[in-house]
């Protein structure tokens, strides 16, 4: 392992040498001294502050030995560059970072350690009548130690960091593919892999689908909500987020804000193990959305459309249904057949009130009297079977949501 180059320490060709002779005469009394410096760190610290016994006291004890072990080898060879102890304590800042403490508790122990070591060490130095210089150099010497395995354990501390964070990505990743595979999800294979990906299992959850972005620039991510499950390179994109009718992220200025004016069409809040069905029909509303059927841009709530989305569940056979029960339509100019389309699902939708017709189309009673005339030579009795009549309204209603495409 590479030790980082400690920036700031003094390492000047004039210092003063420390006899070597030195030391022996501190590796004699390191044991005591190691014994301080633990009760020192574990005193002042208090992430460090557990009972005195197990294997967590040995990680301790066993750092602090390393660290000033490296001290006095160094006053021993100069030359050493202490890449063995400096292994350890990478391998110890790994540790901590794999463990949840923080790297300031590990920063802060090696700080009280050290400078607790030098007062025991340096008390030594001037007991034996050693040069001030030499004293200055011994503590010099001191402070490139503790700065050596500082650098040394911040960078195990990081690179455990940064492991453990692309490993939580790929396991959420590998959740978020389960949740959303088609067929059936068994609840326990949820759970176990949710546990590794450290995401509590919600009772529901809804999928959201968003329109691509123009590009994929990294400030252009939504925000997610806390614990969602977000994958940003499928096509569409997609947020998984838990719980969403108990957290009122999807209605506010908040939640549109997240998504920088990217439209996202929510799908139906459902079970979690379900969540395949919301995504279903959240990208077929991002598909209308596209088309114009829903409004194109926004947040579009699948729930807020269901009736839409049935109709366009099989396009294929809706086109038959148009075909089939609007017929006697294509007999009639382009511009008679959209006013008598538009007034016939009115007439339908009212209960065939024809005042309430009129004040729906801002029109005279008068004209849709008229109008319901021509349709009557039309269709005939159809108009009052009841199977036909639900038959116009879902063929009608399909032809103004295909008119607001045009």
């Amino acid at each position: 392992m590479a030790v980082p180059t400690p920036h700031g320490v003094p390492d000047r060709p004039g210092t003063p040498p420390v006899p070597p002779e030195l030391a022996e005469l501190l590796r004699v009394q390191l044991a005591a001294v190691a014994d301080e410096v633990e009760e020192e760190v574990r005193r002042q610290v208090p992430e460090y502050a557990r009972p005195a016994d197990g294997t967590y006291r040995q990680n301790l004890r066993s750092g602090v030995v390393q660290a000033l072990t490296l001290f006095v080898d160094h006053i021993a060879d100069p030359r050493d560059d202490g890449g063995s102890i400096a292994a350890t304590y990478y391998e110890l800042g790994r540790g901590e970072a794999l463990e949840g403490r923080s790297l300031d508790a590990l920063q802060s122990a090696l700080r009280v350690g050290g400078l607790h070591a030098w007062r025991l060490m340096g008390r030594t130095a001037e007991e034996l009548g050693l040069d001030s210089t030499v004293v200055a150099a011994l503590g010099e010497l001191a402070f490139r130690t503790v700065h050596e395995v500082a650098e040394a354990a911040a960078a195990g501390y990081a690179e455990a960091q940064l492991r453990s964070s692309d490993e939580l990505e790929r396991r959420r990743g590998r959740l978020l593919d389960l949740l959303l595979e088609d067929g059936p999800v068994a609840l326990e294979a949820v759970q176990d892999l949710a546990h590794s990906a450290r995401w509590p299992v919600p009772r529901t959850v809804a999928v959201v689908a968003l329109a691509a972005a123009p590009d994929r620039r990294e400030e252009d991510r939504p925000l997610a909500a806390a614990g969602a499950l977000v994958d940003m390179e499928s096509r569409p994109p997609r947020m998984l987020v838990p719980d969403p009718d108990g957290s009122g992220r999807f209605g506010g200025r908040a939640f549109a804000l997240a998504l920088r004016g990217r439209p996202a069409a929510v799908g139906p809040t459902v079970a979690v193990t379900e969540a395949a069905q919301s995504l279903r029909l959240a990208t077929r509303a991002l598909g209308l959305m596209g088309r114009g059927v829903l409004p194109r841009q926004g947040v579009v709530h699948c729930s807020d459309h269901l009736s839409t989305l049935l109709l366009y569940g099989d396009e294929p056979l809706l086109d038959r249904l148009r075909a089939r029960v609007l017929a006697p339509l294509d007999t009639v100019s382009a511009g008679q057949r959209d006013r008598l389309a538009e007034t016939l699902l009115a007439w339908l939708l009212s209960g065939s009130n024809v005042p309430d017709v009129a004040v729906r189309l801002h029109i005279h009673p008068q004209t849709v009297r008229y109008r319901l005339r021509q349709l009557e030579k039309l269709f005939g009795y159809a108009l009052h079977d009841p199977e036909t009549r639900l038959d116009l309204i879902l063929a009608l209603r399909a032809e103004s949501l295909g008119t607001r495409q045009d």
